[in-house]
């Protein structure tokens, strides 16, 4: 059996409990909600362990970026992300930890993904080679999930994030987002 086989698929996400904690950073930082007012409610990745390993990376490491295909926004029915947005990042569990800020966004093909980022994104060893084999196993395996198959010419959303929430994670404290 190989450890793919042995992945548990992450539960659904707590609605509830992430409006609760949208609420809590709502009433502390309230001028940051004004000017970006919606959140969306989201998880790294495509089963619980990877949720989890990948959160981790973003509460006690030092990973603050994320890829993701065009494709797979579209296939959920989800807008492309914006800077400014808020976004609460779940667990493997479906428990919020984590209300991430986007700061920067680009679009573009694989070939884009360059030393910068894939250290960002803080992954395996941060090397852009370590990004390009993972995130290739990793398309290919999301984008089969759903019946379909990938190529390095697809879109993908390159996002830069900060930490906002909780207090004791946050990166700094919010303010306005900046632009390319």
């Amino acid at each position: 059996m190989h450890a793919e086989d042995l992945r548990r698929p992450a539960q659904p996400l707590d609605l509830e409990a992430a409006a609760s904690m949208w609420r809590a950073y709502c009433g502390a930082f309230p001028e940051a909600v004004a000017a970006a007012p919606e959140y969306t409610v989201d998880r790294f990745g495509d089963h619980a362990q990877l949720a989890d390993e990948l959160l981790d990376l973003v509460l006690f490491g030092a990973k603050r970026a994320t890829a993701d295909l065009v494709d797979e926004f579209v296939s959920r029915g989800d807008a492309l992300p914006r800077i400014g947005e808020h976004w609460i990042a779940c667990d493997g569990s479906g428990a919020p930890r984590a209300i991430l800020r986007s700061t920067d966004l680009r679009v573009g093909p694989f070939s884009h993904g360059d030393a910068s980022f894939a250290a960002a994104e803080a992954e395996g060893d941060g090397s852009l080679e370590s990004w390009q084999r993972e995130h290739r196993r990793y398309w290919t395996r999301v984008c089969a999930a759903r019946g379909a198959s990938w190529s390095e010419s697809q879109e993908i959303v390159f996002e830069h994030f900060s930490v906002v929430w909780p207090p004791e994670h946050r990166d700094e404290a919010p303010s306005a987002p900046h632009g390319r």
